[in-house]
């Protein structure tokens, strides 16, 4: 009797032990969930208000935001993206988009958090404008200014993207 008394203890605390730690993870994963749904609603406020311009543009070591200068991009709540100099308008799409894959997932920007937050930019053309086209990962963001990166999953390379408030 004693015996079936310590195995069912036993049994019990295993349990217990299981659901407590499932809990504790659930639990971390809906924070982390919420903070990135939060930070991702932040940044599509942020975006939306008003236009930018591209303070800086690196693809893999090169300089190249001169190709964007004079452009004005304005971010709209419809997820419609547009750049104009006055002369040139040029349309493509955004989005904020929050990847809440498995724990083990492999982010652009080497977090080991599960909740990716990613800044989606897409253009079809022209080609200057096309390489703006990723899911670029949040670096930091203020009122006035956004900076991305994006880390090439195929040969590590690394581009930046910052965008300032006019």
């Amino acid at each position: 009797m004693k015996t079936m008394k310590s195995l069912l203890l036993a049994m019990l605390t295993v349990v217990a032990f299981t659901t407590m730690s499932c809990s504790e993870d659930d639990n971390n994963n809906n924070n982390n969930n919420a903070a990135a749904n939060l930070l991702a609603e932040e940044l599509r406020n942020t975006a939306a208000s008003g236009t930018w311009r591209v303070a800086l543009y690196e693809d893999d070591g090169q300089n190249e935001t001169s190709d964007y200068n004079g452009y004005a991009f304005t971010f709209a709540a419809d997820g419609m993206l547009t750049a104009t100099n006055g002369t040139n308008t040029v349309t493509g799409t955004w989005s904020v988009s929050v990847d809440s894959s498995s724990s083990n997932s492999s982010d652009d920007d080497g977090s080991d958090d599960s909740d990716d937050v990613d800044f989606n930019i897409f253009f079809a053309s022209p080609p200057d404008f096309e390489e703006l086209s990723d899911d670029w990962d949040i670096v930091s963001r203020t009122d006035t200014r956004i900076e991305l990166i994006d880390i090439s999953g195929g040969d590590g390379s690394i581009d930046y993207l910052t965008f300032v408030k006019n």
